[in-house]
C-alpha cells in the first residue's frame, strides 16, 4: 500500500485490474531436463569437431567413438566413422597416416554410395603420393599411390576429385618412367644392347606420356641397330616411333637421317601426336632458380616435365622378353608376336639309322654349312655382355701372341749342332722323355789309358 500513495488516482485502478488479471492467468510448467537442450549425439559430435580442430584428436576420437557405440541408428554415425580417419589423417606421422588409411577403407567398405566415399578414396591417394620419394630410390609408396589413384579414377570416375586424381597419376607415372629410364640408359652406355633396347622399348609402350620418351625411343633404336642385321626391322621401328609420335623432338630429324641411312621408308608425322606435343610446351612451367639449386636436398621427385593432358596408363606394366632370347616355336607367328604357338612337350625318338654319325662324327656341321641356309642364321645371338667378352677374347689373344714370340725367338737362340753323344748315353733317358746329360769324367771314376797301362808302383 506504501507504494500506491505515491501514485495518481487515475492510474491506481489501471494496476488493480492488471493484477487481478495476473492472478487468474496461470503459468506453464516447463521439465527442467529438456529446456534448451539438444539431441544427444549431435552434442557429441560436436564436441568432438571442435576437439579436432584445436588438435584434442585423442578425445575427440573417444567422443565419437562413444556416439557410434552408443547411438547405432544416429544420422550422425557414418559422419563419425569419417570424422575419426579424418583425425588420424590430420595428426600424421606413420602411424597415424596407416590408421587413416585403415579407417577411410572401412567407410569406402560400408558406405560405398555417399559422396563422402570418393573424398575419402582421394585422401587414401594423398597418403602415398605425398609420402613417394625419387625415381632414383624406393618407389613402394610409388607404386602404392599409382594403385589408389586409379582405384579413384574406376570407382568414382564422375567425382570431383577425378581430374586431380588423373592429374597425379601423370604425376606418378612420370616418376616410374624415369626410373626405368635410368636403368635403360646405363646399360645402353655400357653396350648391354639387348638389355638396353627391352627395358627402353616396353618403357615407351607402357608410359607414353613420359617426357623422355622420345630420347628412350632413339636409344632403343640405337641399340637394336648394334645387335645385328636380324634386328635391323626393330631399330627402324623405333626410329619411325619418334618421328611419327614425337614429331617436335630434338632427335626427329636424326631419327629421319638414321631411317634414310637404313633405306627404310620415314613415316608422316601424327597430327594428334603434334597438337598433344604443342600443348605440354605451351604449358610448361619451368622450376624457379631456388627450387632447381636445392633440388638435392629434397626427397620428393621433380614433377615439373610431368605431361598435363592425355590419358594415363590404367593397366599394369607387364613383362618382357628382350628379342635377343629365342623362342620356343620359330613358325611366323612366333617371330613376329614373341609367343610360341606349337607343341611344347619334348620327346626323343629315333628317326632312321645314325651310320651317318657313325662313319662322319662332323655330319651334326653339316646343316650349318649348307649353302641353302642364310647367313645371318649363323650369326650367334648378341648378348648384354659383348663387350666384356670381346675384351677377355682380346686380352687373351694378346697373351697367347706373347707366348708364342717368346717361345719363336728362344727356339732361334739355341745353338744349330749339339755335341754327339755315346750310345749308352743316347738310349738313357729321363722319365718327362728327354735324354741324361753326359757325365763328366774324374780321376775317381775313369782311368785314362796311360794310368792303365803304367799302374803306381808301391814304395
Amino acid at each position: 500500500m506504501g507504494f500506491c500513495k505515491f501514485l495518481p488516482k487515475r492510474a491506481l485502478l489501471p494496476v488493480l485490474f492488471l493484477g487481478l488479471l495476473a492472478s487468474c492467468i496461470h503459468k506453464k510448467y516447463e521439465m527442467p531436463i529438456t529446456k534448451d537442450t539438444q539431441q544427444p549425439d549431435k552434442v557429441l559430435f560436436d564436441q568432438a569437431m571442435h576437439d579436432i580442430e584445436h588438435g584434442r584428436y585423442e578425445v575427440a576420437r573417444i567422443s565419437l567413438q562413444t556416439l557410434m557405440n552408443t547411438y547405432e541408428s544416429s544420422e550422425f554415425l557414418a559422419k563419425a566413422k569419417l570424422a575419426i580417419a579424418d583425425s588420424w589423417y590430420r595428426e600424421g606421422g606413420a602411424n597415424g597416416l596407416a590408421q587413416a588409411e585403415a579407417e577411410y577403407k572401412d567407410f569406402i567398405l560400408f558406405y560405398p554410395n555417399m559422396p563422402e566415399s570418393a573424398e575419402a578414396q582421394n585422401r587414401v591417394c594423398d597418403i602415398h603420393y605425398k609420402q613417394m620419394d625419387k625415381s632414383d630410390r624406393d618407389w613402394s609408396q610409388t607404386l602404392r599411390a599409382e594403385t589408389e589413384c586409379r582405384t579413384l579414377l574406376v570407382q568414382f570416375p564422375n567425382s570431383k576429385f577425378a581430374p586431380l586424381a588423373a592429374q597425379r597419376l601423370r604425376n606418378i607415372q612420370e616418376s616410374l618412367a624415369e626410373h626405368e629410364f635410368v636403368v635403360g640408359a646405363f646399360y645402353h652406355k655400357r653396350d648391354m644392347n639387348p638389355a638396353a633396347a627391352n627395358r627402353l622399348d616396353a618403357l615407351v609402350t607402357q608410359y607414353p606420356l613420359y617426357s623422355k620418351a622420345d630420347e628412350a625411343l632413339y636409344e632403343a633404336g640405337d641399340s637394336y641397330s648394334k645387335m645385328g642385321p636380324r634386328f635391323r626391322q626393330k631399330a627402324g621401328e623405333m626410329f619411325a616411333r619418334v618421328v611419327r609420335e614425337y614429331p617436335l623432338s630434338g632427335r626427329a630429324d636424326e631419327a629421319k637421317r638414321r631411317l634414310e641411312d637404313m633405306e627404310l621408308p620415314v613415316p608422316s608425322v601424327d597430327r594428334a601426336a603434334y597438337d598433344r606435343m604443342k600443348y605440354e610446351q605451351e604449358n610448361f612451367h619451368r622450376q624457379g632458380l631456388l627450387a632447381r639449386s636445392t633440388g638435392f636436398l629434397r626427397g620428393t621427385p621433380d614433377l615439373s616435365h610431368a605431361a598435363k593432358s592425355g590419358q594415363p596408363t590404367m593397366t599394369d606394366p607387364k613383362p618382357t622378353i628382350p628379342a635377343s632370347v629365342p623362342v620356343a616355336n620359330t613358325g611366323d607367328t612366333a617371330t613376329t608376336t614373341g609367343t610360341a604357338s606349337g607343341t611344347t612337350d619334348v620327346s626323343a625318338t629315333t628317326v632312321g639309322s645314325n651310320a651317318a654319325l657313325d662313319k662322319n662324327p662332323d655330319a651334326r656341321n653339316s646343316a650349318r654349312t649348307a649353302p641353302s641356309t642364310p647367313p645371318q642364321a649363323n650369326q650367334p645371338l648378341p648378348t648384354n655382355r659383348d663387350a666384356e667378352l670381346k675384351k677377355l677374347r682380346e686380352k687373351q689373344a694378346k697373351k697367347i701372341a706373347k707366348l708364342r714370340k717368346k717361345k719363336s725367338k728362344d727356339q732361334n737362340q739355341q745353338p744349330a749342332a749339339q755335341p754327339k753323344q755315346s750310345l749308352a748315353t743316347q738310349g738313357a733317358e729321363t722319365p718327362l722323355g728327354a735324354p741324361n746329360p753326359v757325365p763328366s769324367a774324374t780321376p775317381s771314376s775313369a782311368a785314362t789309358p796311360s794310368q792303365s797301362q803304367n799302374p803306381p808302383q808301391s814304395q
